[in-house]
């Protein structure tokens, strides 16, 4: 059960969060319980929904920005955001399992990408103190210097969401994936 609540329809969320809830529902064709939490705050939902669209602007693709979702959320012990990125990888981004087996241990099954996925899973490890090495590898595979930036701030994003979900013990409405070990 939720430790914060979650609002078990839009009309019963505050008056500042019914439209973006209802432009979530829209979008998604349903509100996932991570909204519905985060709700709680309008000016917080307003806030990760303003990041995460600007960031869907950007310059890494949707497929990429899943295989980081995955690692971070195994990274992080959030099983919220693993079972819904795994679900999302799956079903919208058409990842294999074996690939996002792959993500979930930090790397990817595609070359370029692997470095991405290992260059955030770097970031989440060291908190963001990577070394000269590691931020040059990721320049070598092929990223510049937006798309580096671009890929701190979806695991900052998606470590928002990993952060969210745990403090408020967020009830899971994807098919449940199993974290590989506690955090």
């Amino acid at each position: 059960m939720s430790r914060i609540p979650t609002f078990a329809t839009i009309d019963a969320a505050p008056e500042a969060a019914r439209p973006l809830l209802e432009a979530v529902k829209q979008q998604m064709g349903s509100v996932p319980n991570l909204f519905r939490v985060v709700a709680n705050s309008p000016a917080a939902l307003e806030g990760y929904l303003g990041l995460n669209g600007a960031l869907a602007k950007g310059r890494l693709d949707a497929r990429t920005r899943e295989r980081i979702a995955v690692a971070v959320a195994e990274i992080n012990g959030c099983g919220y955001c693993l079972s819904a990125h795994t679900y999302i990888g799956k079903n919208i981004a058409k990842l294999d399992d074996a690939e996002l087996t792959a993500n979930r241990s930090g790397a990817s099954n595609d070359p370029k990408a692997d470095a991405a996925v290992r260059f955030a899973a770097q970031v989440v490890v060291a908190r963001g103190h990577v070394s000269d090495a590691e931020l040059a590898a990721v320049k070598v595979a092929g990223y510049d210097d937006a798309q580096i930036v671009e890929i701190v701030l979806h695991v900052a994003l998606n470590t928002l969401t990993n952060y969210v979900n745990e403090v408020a013990g967020t009830a899971i409405d994807f098919p449940v994936v199993a974290l590989r070990s506690a955090a």
